[in-house]
């Protein structure tokens, strides 16, 4: 037990917490845009479920190291360009988070109605659309988990040497981002611009992600200065847009 009165322990697990936390942003923003998808009563499930993927396949890349940085050597070159398997994760991962976040911002902006004129379905008919929807949303959120993940436990060797600390940091930040995702998703689902602007941010961190593949290193601090102050101005907007409804509400008010 000796080792747990050893500071440079704590300042290590602080300092990769941190970092996985900040690296989990996007994960959580993906996870909750896709869930506002679902009914109010599955949402807080397929929230665990989500996140639940995101530690399970953290911890499994952690206790399968040797494989992990494995994925680092060349499998093979493409105009004098060496791939690895990690290159391949990312590509395809970025290429996938292109695609889902610029469709999600096109049924967001271009959406004409809540339906077509038809027969109404039945029960059952709903309750197994709803099933279906539920899991393809499971699926999409595990996928994407997986190359969240490779990243995230890439970056913890290169910072730690002990596995118990990357462990627990890896669950302590999962626990983090437990909690900051309801509150985070429930945001978005108010504001419908806060929505387009996470997305626009998933293309962002989508297009680094393709970068990355090339061996083209995007800092993400860049990426998280540039959310960050988007949001500032989106904050203002929207206090803004809430003085002005309050002040129409009280020009109509009955004297």
């Amino acid at each position: 037990m000796d080792f747990l009165l050893d500071p440079n322990l704590w300042i290590a697990f602080a300092m990769l917490t941190a970092l996985e936390i900040v690296l989990g942003v996007d994960n959580i923003i993906f996870i909750s845009i896709l869930v506002g998808r679902l009914p109010p009563e599955q949402r807080d499930r397929a929230r665990r479920l989500g996140l639940g993927f995101a530690m399970a396949s953290r911890l499994l890349l952690l206790f399968s190291l040797s494989w992990v940085m494995g994925l680092t050597a060349d499998l093979f070159n493409v105009l004098g360009q060496g791939i690895s398997g990690r290159d391949l994760v990312l590509l395809f991962g970025g290429l996938f988070l292109l695609w889902k976040a610029s469709h999600e911002i096109f049924v967001e902006v271009e959406a004409t109605g809540e339906g077509q004129p038809g027969a109404a379905p039945d029960a059952a008919a709903l309750k197994t659309a709803g099933s279906r929807l539920f899991w393809a949303i499971i699926g999409q959120i595990a996928v994407i988990d997986i190359v969240f993940s490779l990243d995230s436990v890439i970056t913890a060797v290169g910072m730690v040497d002990e596995i118990g600390v990357m462990i627990a940091a890896v669950v302590t930040s999962v626990g983090v981002m437990l909690v900051a995702a309801k509150p985070i998703g429930e945001f978005v689902d108010r504001h419908p611009s806060v929505k387009v602007l996470a997305l626009a941010f998933l293309i962002m961190v989508g297009m680094a992600l393709t970068a990355e593949a090339f061996d083209v290193h995007v800092p993400k601090g860049y990426i998280y200065a540039a959310m960050a102050f988007s949001l500032a101005v989106e904050a203002l907007n929207i206090r803004a847009r809430a003085k002005r409804r309050a002040l129409q509400q009280a020009g109509h008010a009955p004297h």
